[in-house]
């Protein structure tokens, strides 16, 4: 039998995808008896109660005069190796290339162990930052020097070998997301308090309102569909485009349709009581937005960017239409939404293809073999 790992786990500890998938894969391996150590700035915000093998270390940075800035890299590459030291860990499972792959090098150097270190590319540290010349020797540095590199989609493992051009293998590991969380419940009563009417279709957005989010896209593609559907559209979420949004909102006379719920929770819930989902970004490394909606039985409308065609299987749990096409978007849906045999039928082979591809447990899995591969054989090349 082989044994329970100690395993240090560095994410950015907010809301954002990278964050909630990098705690629930903690939670995973905590559940199968593994012992597992948070480094980051503060308390992951999906760590909401107490585990016993879950322990949490935080990074405070101290502020001095002789720094413009405050030094987090060189506190959380400090914090990394004392918890190597004292706690014996195996390996360091980081998130991002930069800066925690680079902090995690710097760790291992400091604290003269041979630890594993495995990266995890997330899509910013690659789609955005990459695009950087500054910072593209830092970022193939962080992944090279790593001992193994695990990418959330086949398409951000592309775009890494075209934009850092690095000497290293990256493995595709998708996201996941914990079906015993993200399951239709019965959240009828919600359309009451909304105000939605038992004929209208119920149309979702979630994202962080950003500019490559494409929100007004959703909104544009949402006043075709309501002309030929009796529907709502609920926005969830929160950011920087907010106001252009509610501008666009009132311009196209949609106030009384539109439904601006801000930063949510329990969006399994919310998901139960949609329709359909639209996802139309134009970079989006995977997209687990639309898996968290397809394993509550959302079918998803997606753009033909990034990982989102891994994730949407075109014509079985929705379909993948061209960036910014907003007529053929808009035609799709009222084709799903008049149809109700095939948008059950979308909405079965959804739940189905969350919980099969894309299962926690099967996820972790591999994940788990990641790991022991690497301890056994060293450096994947």
């Amino acid at each position: 039998m082989r044994k329970k790992l100690k395993i240090g786990i560095t994410c950015y500890p907010t809301v954002g995808g990278s964050g909630v998938v990098a705690t629930e894969l903690g939670k995973m391996l905590a559940e199968k008896g593994h012992e597992i150590h948070f480094i980051s700035s503060s308390l992951p915000f999906r760590l909401k109660r107490m585990y016993p093998n879950i322990f949490y270390h935080q990074v405070d940075v101290n502020q001095y005069s002789v720094f413009q800035y405050a030094p987090y890299d060189i506190a959380l590459a400090s914090k990394m190796a004392e918890v190597i030291k004292r706690e014996g860990l195996d390996l360091l499972h980081v998130h991002y290339a930069i800066p925690h792959a680079v902090c995690a090098i710097l760790a291992k150097q400091m604290s003269g162990t041979d630890i594993k270190i495995v990266t995890t590319l997330h899509g910013t540290d690659i789609t955005v930052l990459g695009y950087d010349p500054s910072l593209t020797d830092a970022i193939r540095f962080g992944i090279e020097k790593s001992d193994g590199v695990t990418a959330v989609s086949n398409a951000l493992i592309s775009q890494t070998y075209d934009l850092i051009k690095p000497d290293k293998s990256i493995k595709a590991v998708y996201n996941f997301i914990d079906e015993r969380i993200y399951k239709k419940t019965d959240s009828a009563y919600l359309k009451e308090e909304y105000g939605i009417k038992p004929d209208e279709k119920v149309i979702i957005h979630v994202s962080n309102f950003r500019g490559v989010k494409r929100v007004p896209d959703v909104v544009m593609a949402f006043a075709k569909i309501t002309e030929e559907v009796p529907s709502k559209l609920l926005l969830v979420g929160d950011g920087p485009e907010m106001t252009v949004i509610c501008r666009l909102v009132n311009d196209l006379q949609l106030k009384e349709k539109v439904l601006f719920l801000g930063k949510q929770d329990n969006l399994e819930e919310l998901y139960s009581i949609s329709d359909l989902m639209l996802l139309l970004s134009e970079k989006e490394s995977f997209g687990l937005v639309a898996l968290e909606a397809m394993a509550c039985g959302v079918p998803c409308i997606g753009t033909n960017t990034g990982g989102i065609p891994e994730v949407i299987s075109d014509g079985e749990t929705g379909y993948i239409c061209n960036l910014g096409d907003i007529t053929d978007i808009s035609k799709k849906a009222i084709k799903l939404l008049n149809d109700e045999p095939l948008l059950e039928r979308f909405a079965s082979q959804s739940i189905s293809l969350a919980k099969g591809r894309f299962s926690a447990s099967q996820i972790v899995i591999q994940y788990e073999e990641f790991y022991y591969e690497l301890l056994e054989k060293g450096d994947l090349r």
